[in-house]
């Protein structure tokens, strides 16, 4: 299954974003508002060069079965950038996508981040100094988290053959590289 092998290997590439981000202060209430801003203008960035890129680059067939319209994440994140006042910004380097496995692959890193946001943004609004702050972005799924999770990763192992498990890797690295290197 095309989603075992992307956690497998992508997992060095998660662990980087998990310490650039400093997420185990999130468990340990130390993370700052500061720290928030900075994890929120990151996926801006992200979202901001690669989300169309990926809509663009999926068929018909997959725009359906994953719903795409329902994951459209650019306009929840914008409206934290305005909450928490920071200005929008561009990246430092393009993004850009080969194929349609590729667009799966930097999708599964997107959906990846919504499943872990759906955590930051509950273990955070338990934090001091997170009162005010709306989760457009982290909360966009609100309860339906975990079955938008599963219906991609289904789609994923029912659709991608392993003879293209390469490509989707390739594009989960390249927007993971992104991710990292944006700032």
């Amino acid at each position: 299954m095309v989603s075992e092998y992307l956690k497998k290997n992508t997992a060095e590439y998660h662990d980087a974003a998990e310490k650039l981000f400093n997420s185990e202060k999130i468990f340990n209430k130390t993370f700052s508002l500061e720290d928030y801003k900075k994890i929120i203008n990151t996926n801006y960035l992200m979202l901001l060069h690669s989300e169309d890129k990926i809509f663009n680059n999926l068929c018909e067939n997959f725009s359906e079965k994953l719903q795409l319209n329902k994951r459209v994440k650019l306009p929840l994140i914008e409206r934290d950038l305005a909450s928490l006042a920071l200005e929008n910004q561009t990246a430092s380097h393009d993004f850009e996508l080969a194929n349609e496995h590729e667009a799966l692959g930097a999708m599964y890193v997107i959906e990846g981040s919504t499943l872990g946001g759906n955590v930051i943004a509950k273990q955070l609004s338990k934090t001091e100094g997170f009162d005010d702050v709306t989760f457009n972005f982290f909360g966009c799924y609100q309860e339906n988290t975990g079955p938008m999770w599963k219906n991609f990763k289904e789609v994923l192992d029912t659709e991608v053959t392993e003879e293209n498990y390469s490509d989707v890797l390739s594009g989960a690295k390249k927007l993971y590289t992104f991710l990292l290197n944006v700032n």
